[in-house]
């Protein structure tokens, strides 16, 4: 068993951060405390949140990966035509089960117990975004918060989730 720095240490190592969105629908649905509930529930720490009215400009800055495709001027129109919960939330494998716990992009092939197979129904109205990768993490997290709107900090319940005391 490893002393309590060096527990400390191999946990701060494994600690990765992810970027979600509650996206217009999801905020004017009013399903903010049942998202982060999700999240918090599985053990996630809330390192950073506000709630902002993208522009487009910011819009097409965020989904700059899918400019080619057909839908991008609507999902950019969509993302800035009200609030977005944005969130940074960190956690040993935040990213993966983030992803799991959102559901897929398509509600209808979404499982139940996810986010978007309990809450959505159609795509392009599907409440939630999360970052799909440490890369594209890093970048949206950059994006939307300054390093100041970041917290550091150690949770009480870090040693009851993962084991570390």
């Amino acid at each position: 068993m490893l002393s309590g720095k060096a527990s400390d240490l191999v946990l701060k190592i494994l600690m990765e951060r992810t970027f979600i969105a509650i996206k217009p629908d999801g905020v004017q649905r009013g399903l903010i405390s049942e998202i982060i509930e999700r999240f918090e529930r599985k053990g996630f720490k809330l390192v950073a949140i506000k709630l902002v009215v993208p522009s487009k400009t910011f819009a097409q800055k965020h989904y700059h990966d899918l400019k080619d495709r057909p839908f991008f001027n609507g999902l950019c129109n969509f993302l800035s035509s009200g609030p977005v919960l944005a969130m940074v939330w960190e956690g040993e494998g935040v990213i993966t089960y983030g992803r799991k716990l959102i559901g897929a992009t398509d509600p209808h092939k979404s499982e139940p117990g996810t986010i978007r197979g309990d809450l959505a129904i159609v795509v392009g109205r599907n409440i939630i975004h999360g970052s799909d990768g440490p890369e594209t993490a890093k970048n949206e997290i950059n994006l939307w918060f300054k390093p100041d709107e970041l917290t550091n900090y150690t949770s009480n319940q870090e040693k009851w989730t993962y084991g570390v005391n």
